[in-house]
């Protein structure tokens, strides 16, 4: 037998966010998916300052018969590494954690993500209508015959909460409202005008306790990612964001299955993101997550860890969640005032690493001694808790 030691394996590589971007956003009559697609491509690709050449991964979903394949086509991409997961608005978040072990493996080199949508272009054209239901196959079959829309069963989830913890529906219009006072500061935000409490109750009803502003905003619009290897760092024209950590959980498809309308699946997941990243919730400067309905945000915070279970509507009072508050939470005016084109959890990232970076503009977080953020977590949520994606990134 040789006496020669067995070589060790090579330490994982580290891997950072290189460019990030979004499309036009908002209301955009005048381009196609895979445009936007490509104008948040090209955009990332020069915010990173590197040669598209350089592009072995590619990630995407949600668009043409066999994503991300027709995407990356049309983008004159040919990858050797390829995901196109597909659960929800979590897509993204769980996209770039395979993304970050495919790199820290040595499988790709520089990955890029990208997204695009004109859900509400397609809408106001008559292309497509509202969709109810995602489908009554399999397991939905027993609940799509009775009218149990995508929106009821958040509706559900939060009067639950309201009944178990005494969440009121004024502490969940703060989410709102906190929402579109980070939006007033954001230029490419869709709504900016203030609002506030009496104004959100005061609206049409869409699903009890839902009114109309408890709910995500339609647009149009995309984003782009690009995740390199350490090694091409020199190369980049911006300093790194890194990927501390991330974790992904799958909770449910129908309702009955759904053990406690109080607790979603990020609650897994952001302990998976945290433990990997090694860091705690109460270290973190900002964090992006996941609002296609008020509730959405309050329950995503709890299971963070950011506040112990039940606690949720009285850590958002008081401005807490506002660029200046004690936890900035949706810089850019997130789902509800930003921009919801649909699977919007790519727009979580770029958010993110825009705020590590310092490129905020009049959204700008600082730390209370005046610099710039260290830690974000961005969290995505897919389907009606169905899953969760979550990411933790750091400046350095």
């Amino acid at each position: 037998m040789s006496s020669a030691a067995t070589p060790s394996a090579s330490p994982p590589r580290k891997v950072a966010v290189a460019g990030v971007a979004l499309s036009d956003c908002g209301k955009v009559d005048d381009a196609t998916p895979y445009a936007l697609h490509a104008q948040a491509a090209r955009r990332a690709l020069a915010d990173s300052g590197l040669d598209r050449s350089v592009i072995d991964g590619f990630a995407s979903a949600g668009l043409g018969t066999l994503a991300p394949v027709e995407v990356a086509e049309y983008l004159g991409l040919r990858p050797t590494w390829v995901d196109s997961t597909s659960v929800g608005g979590s897509t993204w978040e769980v996209m770039a954690a395979h993304a970050a072990e495919a790199i820290a493996a040595g499988h790709a080199r520089a990955v890029l993500l990208v997204y695009g949508s004109t859900a509400r272009a397609d809408i106001k054209a008559k292309r497509r209508t509202s969709n109810l239901s995602f489908g009554a196959r399999g397991p939905l079959q027993f609940e799509v015959p009775y009218g149990h829309t995508l929106i009821a069963k958040y509706a559900m989830a939060a009067r639950r909460h309201m009944h178990e913890y005494g969440t009121t529906i004024e502490q969940l219009a703060e989410v709102a409202v906190q929402a579109r006072a980070n939006a007033a500061h954001n230029p490419e935000a869709m709504f900016r005008e203030p609002v506030t409490v009496d104004e959100v109750l005061a609206g049409p009803v869409i699903a009890d306790p839902f009114t109309k502003l408890h709910c995500c905003i339609r647009s149009d619009g995309g984003a782009a990612v690009l995740l390199v290897a350490e090694d091409l760092l020199p190369d980049c024209a911006k300093s790194p964001v890194w990927v501390l950590g991330s974790g992904e959980h799958v909770s449910h498809t129908t309702m009955s299955e759904w053990d406690d309308f109080t607790v979603s699946p990020a609650a897994v997941s952001g302990r998976l993101a945290f433990e990997r990243a090694g860091v705690r919730p109460d270290e973190i400067d900002l964090a992006e997550i996941y609002d296609a309905f008020t509730y959405m945000t309050l329950v995503t915070l709890e299971d963070l860890g950011f506040c112990a279970k039940g606690e949720g509507g009285a850590f958002v009072e008081k401005g807490r969640l506002t660029r200046d508050g004690e936890l900035p939470v949706n810089t850019d005016g997130g789902g509800l005032s930003a921009q919801h084109p649909g699977m919007r959890g790519l727009f979580l990232l770029v958010e993110a690493v825009r705020q590590l970076r310092g490129e905020a503009g009049a959204g700008q977080v600082h730390k209370p001694d005046g610099r710039l953020p260290e830690l974000a977590v961005a969290s995505g949520t897919g389907g009606w808790f169905c899953s969760s994606g979550t990411v933790v990134l750091g400046r350095g």
